[in-house]
C-alpha cells in the first residue's frame, strides 16, 4: 500500500489523499455501528463513547477478516452532525485508537442528518487489502 500526497492539494492531518493497492484480495466491512454484542446502543448521546464502541466492532470485524487497522485502504467516518468540533473531536478520537493505523489511508469524515439506529451518532465504513489469501473463517456463510 502506498500513499500519495499529489502536489498541488492541500495537506491532510494524516490521511492520503491517494492510496495505491496492488491487485488482490480485499474486505469490504459494512459500516461498523455503535451496538453491543446484543445488539443494544452503547453511549445513548455520548459521540465518544459511541466512537469507542464503533472502534471495538470494526477491530472484531477486521480481525474476522485476517485484517488489521494498518491493512484498511479507505475509511468513511459519518457523524451525526453538522458542528465541526463535533467532527474533529470523533476524528481525533479514532487516530488515538487502536483503529488509528486505518485513519493513514484514504479518508472521509462527513457530518449527516440521519443514521440507520434510533440514537446512533456514528459509523464508521472501511475497506481493507488483505495481506494475503486467508481460510474461511468458521462463522462465515
Amino acid at each position: 500500500m502506498r500513499g500519495i500526497h499529489p502536489e498541488g492539494l492541500h495537506p491532510t492531518p494524516g490521511y492520503s489523499h491517494v492510496t495505491v493497492v496492488p491487485a488482490g484480495p480485499t474486505a469490504h466491512l459494512s459500516g461498523q455501528c455503535p451496538l453491543d454484542t446484543e445488539g443494544r446502543l452503547v453511549g445513548e448521546d455520548d459521540v465518544l463513547a459511541q466512537t469507542d464502541q464503533v472502534v471495538a466492532n470494526a477491530l472484531r470485524a477486521l480481525a474476522a477478516a485476517g485484517a488489521g487497522p494498518s491493512d484498511v485502504v479507505r475509511t468513511v467516518v459519518h457523524v451525526l452532525t453538522s458542528d465541526r468540533a463535533t467532527l474533529g473531536a470523533v476524528w481525533e478520537r479514532l487516530r488515538g485508537s487502536a483503529l488509528g493505523p486505518a485513519l493513514t489511508s484514504a479518508a472521509t469524515l462527513l457530518g449527516t442528518s440521519a443514521l440507520g439506529y434510533p440514537g446512533q451518532l456514528v459509523e464508521v465504513d472501511l475497506t481493507a487489502a488483505l495481506p494475503e489469501a486467508r481460510p474461511t473463517p468458521d462463522n462465515t456463510r
